[in-house]
C-alpha cells in the first residue's frame, strides 16, 4: 500500500513539473536570460497588440526577440528593439520590419524582410522601411464607412 501512494505522488510531481515547463514555454520566458546577440530598432505608427518578448521572424524563422517597447515624444512613433540571435549577423542594412498577426486573433511579431545592401546591420542600428500593425477594429470602421456611402449613393437620383 506504501509502494502505491509514493508512486502517486510522483507522477503527480512529475505532472506537476509538465505544467510548469508548459508555463514556461507558453509565456517565452525561458528565453528571458539571452544575452548574446546584438541589438537593433525600428520606429513604428502603430505596434497596437506587440509585447516585450514577441518572436522577431525572418522567412518564418525566429532569429530574435523584442526586448523593448518605448515612446518617442518628438515624433510620436513607438520604438522598437531587437535583439538578434549572433548567429544571424548578416542581415542587410537596408532591411524592412512590419508587424504581422499569427492567425486572425493570434500573437504579433516582427517580421523582417532582407534588402539589397551590401553592408549588414549591426549592434544600434536602426532600420528606417517600416510597416505598421493592421488594426482590425479599423479595417471593420473603414468598411463599414464605406459600404454606408455606396448605399447612400444607390438611393441618389441623377
Amino acid at each position: 500500500m506504501r509502494t502505491i501512494e509514493i508512486w502517486v505522488g510522483v507522477f503527480v510531481a512529475g505532472g506537476l513539473a509538465a505544467l510548469f515547463m508548459l508555463a514556461m514555454q507558453v509565456s517565452n520566458l525561458t528565453s528571458v536570460g539571452e544575452t548574446d546577440g546584438y541589438e537593433i530598432k525600428a520606429r513604428f505608427d502603430n505596434i497596437s497588440g506587440l509585447n516585450v518578448r514577441s518572436p522577431v521572424t525572418m522567412a518564418g524563422v525566429r532569429i530574435g526577440r523584442v526586448v523593448d517597447i518605448d515612446f518617442d515624444e518628438k515624433t510620436f512613433e513607438a520604438v522598437v528593439s531587437m535583439r538578434i540571435e549572433s548567429q544571424y549577423d548578416q542581415l542587410p542594412e537596408d532591411s524592412s520590419a512590419s508587424v504581422f498577426t499569427s492567425g486572425l486573433l493570434g500573437e504579433k511579431y516582427i517580421g523582417l524582410e532582407p534588402g539589397g545592401a551590401l553592408d549588414n546591420l549591426a549592434d544600434g542600428d536602426v532600420i528606417h522601411l517600416t510597416q505598421s500593425s493592421l488594426v482590425l477594429e479599423r479595417l471593420i470602421g473603414q468598411f463599414l464607412f464605406s459600404q454606408g456611402s455606396d448605399d447612400s449613393k444607390e438611393g441618389a437620383e441623377p
